[in-house]
């Protein structure tokens, strides 16, 4: 038998606290405290063990050894992604329902994302030119939302759309909150299973028939590794998580229009229609930005690693933040740096935003391609199509100890026009 060896260990009662209060910064500062990629610490009662870097995260996406089922706390679930979500699967049945949802990934729905952002984009600017000045992250919300039920298939003549994206930001802003900010978004989501649940039943009625094809369309008439239709609720949850995750970019989006003020050389690299560059910036902002925090798992079956023994049912939490901030993977890891993507050889445990591993087989988030496609085509349109000024005054520092966090002003812009001449 193999030495058990003593992991860093935060001390105290629980510090659940602490991880609302510094929030991005929980489990890396403490990486850096103990000079470790593992420790242990308390949080909502029990003990848990956090770990980080490239070898954390290959470690974390391990499927003989860590499984989904009862890591997501319901908190989380009744706000941000649903009861019986694919967040919560294993096994047969996570890879059959992540086949359902890498189904809408082909390059045609994904050029068909493109386009559609596109044109939400030339129909927004279009009204900001009336405006005297556009609060971009409550506008770009509102974008993405009718690009989300376009692309999804899902009829918006009879929603407001306003509404609608403020819901779905809710229950993205649930997620590291406690309090009102918590129950506005629980409460955003119950709304919205009850709608999308009522749709699923009025198609499997027939009388409303989606679009072949669309996320509505196949959720709608999905059989699971059982051959059996999802429940109208569940199938209400997984269509809201094609919407919502294309709304939530919005937090990237915000985040990269900041990057183009602050750092105008890559707006005029943008400006040559570059592809290679709007792709090195849309990953480096994904990178550089706050996005997810941690994610969690729990150990399926006891194993020892670097000397370390995992007890089964034990929570663990993956330092994504820290990871992709992290000296030994990245050179200079807190400045903004597109170039560094140049050469890069696209590695499945670096670069973690959106989590880490194999697409289809593991748990990866299988938006991620939607997540690039929407931010580069925003990114091309607000260089190569949009004029507009950034106000001076306004607060553009963003809070480490906010999740999801987001410039303070929203990013406000004013004096938008239309170019005459376009390169898309």
């Amino acid at each position: 038998m193999s030495k058990q060896l003593n992991i860093p260990k935060e001390e105290g009662l629980d510090h659940s606290l602490a991880l609302i209060q510094e929030g991005y910064q929980y489990i890396t500062s403490r990486r850096t405290k103990f000079k470790s990629d593992l420790f242990e610490t308390r949080l909502l009662g029990q003990k848990v063990v956090c770990i980080g870097g490239q070898e954390g995260a290959e470690l974390f996406y391990d499927n003989e050894k860590f499984e989904r089922k009862g890591a997501v706390p319901k908190r989380i679930q009744k706000s941000l992604f649903g009861e019986n979500a694919i967040h919560t699967l294993d096994g047969e049945a996570h890879e059959h329902r992540k086949l359902l949802f890498m189904s809408l990934m082909t390059e045609e729905r994904l050029e068909l994302l493109a386009e559609l952002t596109r044109e939400e984009w030339r129909l927004a600017a279009a009204e900001w030119a009336k405006m005297e000045q556009v609060v971009l992250f409550d506008e770009v919300q509102q974008i993405l939302c009718r690009v989300a039920c376009r692309w999804a298939g899902v009829p918006i003549d009879a929603i407001e759309v306003k509404p609608l994206a403020r819901d779905f930001i809710a229950m993205v802003d649930a997620f590291g909150a406690v309090g009102p900010r918590h129950q506005k978004g629980r409460k955003a989501r119950k709304k919205m299973e009850d709608y999308f649940k009522g749709l699923i039943i009025e198609i499997r009625h027939r009388r409303i028939e989606p679009i072949e094809g669309t996320a509505l369309h196949k959720i709608a008439w999905h059989r699971d590794h059982k051959e059996k239709h999802l429940d109208e609720h569940t199938a209400a949850v997984e269509l809201l998580n094609v919407l919502r995750p294309i709304v939530a970019i919005t937090y990237l989006v915000t985040f990269g229009a900041l990057a183009l003020f602050e750092h105008n050389v890559w707006k005029e690299k943008l400006q040559s229609g570059d592809e290679e560059s709007v792709q090195m910036f849309a990953q480096e902002v994904r990178r550089f930005y706050p996005f997810a925090p941690f994610l969690g798992t729990k150990v399926k079956n006891g194993f020892e690693w670097k000397g370390h023994t995992f007890e089964k049912g034990q929570l663990v939490l993956l330092d994504v933040y820290g990871t992709n901030h992290d000296n030994r993977l990245w050179e200079e890891p807190y400045v903004f740096n597109p170039e560094r993507f140049r050469n890069w050889n696209g590695g499945m445990f670096d670069l973690i935003p959106q989590g880490g591993g194999d697409e289809y087989t593991g748990h990866r988030c299988p938006g991620e391609m939607a997540t690039i496609q929407v931010m580069k085509t925003s990114f091309s349109f607000l260089t190569n199509e949009m004029i507009y000024n950034v106000p001076v005054g306004q607060d553009l520092s963003y809070s480490l100890s906010r999740m999801p966090t987001y410039p303070e002003s929203g990013f406000i812009i004013q004096g938008v026009s239309i170019k005459s001449q376009t390169t898309v």
